[in-house]
């Protein structure tokens, strides 16, 4: 019988014990993966202790995604540790410590902050599927999953219009990827959160998750189920897809019951 190589899998954007980044590391590290962990500051290298501490083989590396840099140490720490990667969660962007988003609507918005809100939120997954697919073509594997939102690709809400942009963006990333590298070996998919009570969710978020159809706002762990669904390898028949996990929200025609 044929043993399974023990993939290897990147993880952006995972410094939140209460994030989705360190979620789908959790999940993905359960199943036997080996994990490279990146954010943008140092309480990275306590996730990193809380995976090794569950027996899970894990690096870490503070990195800014939105340079070529930045992305080169992230693919370098992979490398030099495991090998390589099979296995890229695209999930940095939206929120960041060393440089908090600054939201705006479309007539009070500068243009630095559009720019750098695509940067976070666009340009990270682009710069980093970029990097990575070379290597899977070599090995004719690969799973690439970006974390998208609900915001941009399926509705939108009053304020953030860069945001919005940015991740209706990633479905269209995501589904040019999976064109592109298909006959690789390679899928490419995305989710799309709604209402997830995270460690950076506000209590309006909250609150708007308790409004959903489900009544309560989706957890870190039930988004990072989908993700290491479709970074299995029984996920191999599934590219340029967008999966949504917001308990109903999106469907439901019927408000304020």
């Amino acid at each position: 019988m044929t043993q399974r190589p023990q993939r290897v899998a990147i993880v952006t954007g995972a410094g939140s014990e209460r994030g989705i980044g360190f979620a789908a590391a959790r999940e993905l590290g359960a199943q036997g993966m080996r994990i490279v962990l990146t954010s943008t500051t140092d309480r990275i290298f306590a996730r990193v202790d809380e995976l090794r501490a569950a027996g899970v083989m894990a690096e870490g590396v503070t990195a800014d995604l939105t340079l070529h840099s930045g992305v080169e140490e992230v693919l370098s720490c992979a490398e030099r540790a495991f090998g390589g990667a099979d296995v890229l969660v695209n999930n940095a962007g939206m929120t960041s410590m060393s440089a908090p988003d600054t939201p705006g609507a479309i007539d009070e918005l500068s243009i630095s902050d559009w720019h750098a809100s695509l940067e976070r939120n666009l340009t990270t997954s682009f710069l980093m599927i970029r990097a990575v697919v070379p290597g899977m073509r070599a090995a004719g594997y690969g799973r690439i999953v970006t974390v998208a939102s609900v915001s941009g690709p399926v509705a939108a809400y009053v304020g953030d219009v860069a945001y919005h942009a940015a991740k209706a963006g990633v479905v269209g990333l995501t589904r040019a990827v999976a064109i592109e590298t298909a006959s690789a070996g390679i899928t490419a998919n995305a989710v799309a959160p709604g209402w997830i009570d995270t460690a950076s969710a506000s209590d309006h978020e909250r609150a708007m998750g308790e409004a959903t159809p489900v009544g309560r706002p989706g957890t870190p762990d039930e988004v990072a189920g989908a993700i290491a669904f479709l970074a299995s390898e029984g996920a191999s028949y599934i590219t340029g897809q967008l999966i949504v996990i917001d308990g109903g929200n999106s469907i439901s025609e019927e408000r304020g019951r």
